[in-house]
């Protein structure tokens, strides 16, 4: 289980389905818990995120590219970007061997280099990275 000491407050990554969602507004996803902490904190992205939904709207799993809904987001409920160096987002998600998807592990390694919480439906994010949650533990 990879941890963060002391998750920084008010500050939330998401992972690639909650962007997604958000920008359907498609709120009825999110578990009411989730729904406050949208509404409550400031809002981040890996830029990763970008490149996995253009890679969805590529293959006709979602309407519009990465970057259009990334504007819109930032742009419409204030959404930021992670500027934290490549470099050590990488390192950090070079040590999580519980998964072979890149985008997970880069999503999750740059939540640990920002030392946030994740807001992630994935259940195997959640089983190894203790700063995940979806509706059961918002204070992680």
């Amino acid at each position: 289980m990879v941890e963060v000491l002391a998750p920084r407050a008010g500050v939330i990554h998401l992972d690639t389905h909650a962007v997604a969602w958000l920008y359907a507004g498609d709120l009825a996803r999110f578990p009411q818990p989730v729904r406050e902490v949208l509404e409550e904190e400031e809002l981040i992205v890996s830029p990763i995120v970008e490149l996995e939904l253009q890679l969805l709207y590529e293959i006709r799993r979602i309407a519009d590219p990465g970057r259009t809904i990334l504007d819109d987001l930032i742009g419409r409920i204030g959404l930021r970007v992670s500027s934290a160096p490549f470099h050590r987002v990488v390192a950090a998600a070079a040590k999580l061997e519980w998964t072979r998807d890149p985008f997970d592990r880069l999503i999750v390694g740059q939540a640990l280099d920002d030392a946030a919480r994740l807001v992630t439906r994935d259940r195997a994010i959640r089983a190894h990275y203790r700063a995940a949650f979806w509706a059961r533990d918002r204070s992680r």
